[in-house]
């Protein structure tokens, strides 16, 4: 007959009373228990006590219509200001909404009980209960196009980070001029030295804005294989100097494969010896079985080489709304370990890439030996 004594060495079930003004830290190790309370612990521990350790490299994915919400300010810029974040990807649209912010606009708490064509017929915009003047879409393409219009951008070919960080520059300013309380993410990333990728460049109303300014010849040009080797580039370096990567999925989608493709990259595209991810936590309400999931399951990942299958155990999915969880895992980090040394790998992209190539070219000869 098997010990039970082995399954039941978990903390017990408490049913006690939540007391009043709990801490975050309290509320999660306390009373979040079991189901996906229970992942949302043991995600929020694999962050504070693994993931941001000094020697691991953490890279954020979003997706969803995250900064709209207002989750850019709340969650985004203070992990990244505290060091809690080293590298993103996001969809081009967290960008272009979080930049209303920046210049200026406000958007509104609404409800999504409403009469669209009537919406549409006032000039208001709507994201389920969020509701903006269609002129804060009219404006931001403007400061888009007046500032990727600069000397700096004109025809020169870039990452989407290179972009991403000559924006925050100019984000920056008008800030400063509107004597502005809000910090954007694309500021706030450009004074940590945080490179920003946009895994679709053109799916969003930032590249939409470039396509027309090449229709005039001017504006920037976006190289995507630049994005591919230097994400790969960070990954490497990060285990190469002894140290770690791990990764904080927030939904699915395009920048949640492209985070995670950097190991495939490494290893089956350029034949460089690596295992894969060590830390893995992504927080979604989509499921693998419909194909929903964007790169499904840690499990699955693992054979494909994205992450390390010795460390499939530092692996935690929660499967709820990101809007909840993610402000509590925030919350729950920056009360327990407050900050890092900002890496500022953003001004290291030659130096990884160097490295990258170095071993690309070592794979290359063992290749051409077999």
């Amino acid at each position: 007959m098997p010990d039970k004594r082995r399954y039941l060495k978990g903390d017990h079930i408490r049913p006690d009373p939540i007391p009043k003004n709990v801490r975050i830290e309290t509320l999660v190790d306390t009373f979040f228990q079991a189901y996906n309370a229970g992942r949302i612990r043991e995600a929020a521990h694999l962050y504070t006590k693994k993931m941001l350790q000094n020697d691991v490299t953490v890279g954020l994915s979003i997706t969803g219509a995250l900064t709209p919400a207002g989750l850019g300010g709340s969650c985004v810029v203070p992990l990244i200001k505290s060091g809690l974040v080293d590298w993103i990807v996001t969809t081009g649209a967290n960008l272009y909404h979080d930049t209303h912010f920046a210049i200026g606009h406000t958007l509104h708490r609404g409800t999504p009980f409403i009469d669209d064509i009537q919406l549409r017929d006032a000039g208001v915009i709507r994201i389920y209960d969020i509701l903006f003047d269609y002129n804060v879409l009219l404006e931001t393409d403007a400061f888009f196009r007046k500032t990727l219009s600069a000397e700096e951008f004109h025809r020169k070919q870039m990452s989407t980070a290179e972009m991403h960080y000559r924006l925050g520059k100019y984000v920056k300013e008008r800030e400063k001029k509107l004597k502005l309380k809000y910090k954007s993410i694309l500021s706030t990333a450009y004074d940590a030295g945080v490179p920003v990728y946009t895994s679709s460049p053109g799916d969003s109303s930032i590249g939409m804005n470039i396509a027309e300014l090449a229709l005039n010849e001017t504006g920037p040009i976006i190289d995507v294989t630049a994005d591919i080797n230097e994400t790969a580039a960070i990954v490497l370096q990060a285990k190469r100097s002894r140290g770690k990567s791990g990764v904080v999925i927030l939904g699915g989608g395009s920048p949640k494969n492209f985070v995670l493709q950097t190991e495939p990259q490494i290893q089956e595209v350029l034949g460089i010896d690596e295992k894969g991810h060590d830390y893995f936590l992504q927080i979604t309400d989509a499921r693998p079985d419909t194909g929903g999931l964007s790169g499904a399951t840690p499990g699955e990942a693992v054979s494909w080489g994205k992450v390390d299958p010795q460390h499939l155990p530092d692996a935690v999915v929660a499967y709820v709304d990101t809007t909840i969880a993610f402000p509590i895992l925030t919350s729950y980090a920056l009360h327990k370990v407050g900050k890092r040394p900002l890496k500022k790998l953003y001004h290291k992209r030659n130096e990884m890439l160097e490295l990258l190539i170095k071993e690309y070219r070592k794979a290359q000869k063992r290749r051409s030996k077999r």
